[in-house]
């Protein structure tokens, strides 16, 4: 668990770097139309609500991976425990502002796809709330084992955006190219797949290390230790190809 969350947590750094060296810098410039480079529906000229959502949820993407890697550290739990609940209250925000933001730019038109990968992303959003709220309510109650599984709950879905471009490059780099889905129009089952699974799938990963911590059985944990191996590795590659391919040539452009 350890080195697939150090691999995740370094490959999220690398996505911070990319949106600050991409976006922050051209929005600093001057220049935020640039962003439609990448966005199609980027920075709209005179559309000052619609590109007042897309700037704060870019923004608050980087507050809430930069804020979630740091409430993750035990030293900061144990030492500076003020920290860790200012810091997790800003996370809760956070998210809250994501998610409505992601929602708004879903529906009002804003993002790629087709319907089955909007509503993907709108039960991530979902997801994001609960998961924010009943971490929060674990925590007044002093229900800290329970606050802790809610907290790494609300990591990995916050994080679904992420998981959906490392996702969808290491599929590209094992296909040698496109497959199941039309680059141009940016739709097919591969991708409604993959909008669903961005969120359903570390969260089934994560119920099957809850269970292995608590089993007394050695072959469970053995069995999620190799599965959990092999998928640090492949997340490893689609980091590494979304870097190389995707978020250096852009921040270097």
């Amino acid at each position: 668990m350890a080195t697939w969350l150090f691999t995740a947590l370094l490959g999220q750094a690398f996505f911070v770097v990319y949106v600050l060296g991409f976006y922050g810098r051209h929005a600093l410039q001057g220049q935020p139309e640039q962003w439609r480079r990448v966005l199609p529906h980027g920075w709209v000229a005179g559309d000052w609500l619609a590109n007042a959502v897309l700037a704060g949820h870019l923004l608050f993407t980087v507050v809430i991976l930069l804020g979630g890697a740091v409430q993750l550290l035990p030293w900061l739990r144990r030492h500076a425990p003020a920290l860790h609940r200012w810091n997790g209250r800003l996370y809760l925000v956070s998210a809250l502002i994501l998610s409505l933001g992601g929602l708004l730019m879903v529906w009002s038109g804003k993002a790629v796809g087709d319907l089955s990968q909007h509503l993907g992303i709108s039960l991530n959003a979902l997801l994001i709330l609960g998961f924010a709220w009943l971490g929060w309510r674990a925590a007044g109650e002093r229900r800290f084992d329970a606050h802790r599984r809610w907290m790494l709950r609300l990591f990995l879905v916050v994080a679904g955006v992420w998981f959906f471009r490392v996702g969808l490059m290491l599929w590209l780099v094992l296909n040698q190219g496109p497959v199941g889905f039309d680059p141009k129009t940016f739709q097919g089952p591969f991708l409604t797949v993959l909008s669903f699974a961005q969120t359903l799938l570390p969260l089934a990963l994560l119920q099957w290390v809850f269970h292995a911590q608590s089993s007394r059985k050695p072959a469970v944990k053995l069995w999620v230790a190799g599965v959990l191996l092999l998928l640090t590795l492949a997340m490893a590659v689609g980091i590494a190809a979304a870097g190389m391919l995707m978020w250096l040539p852009r921040i270097a452009a």
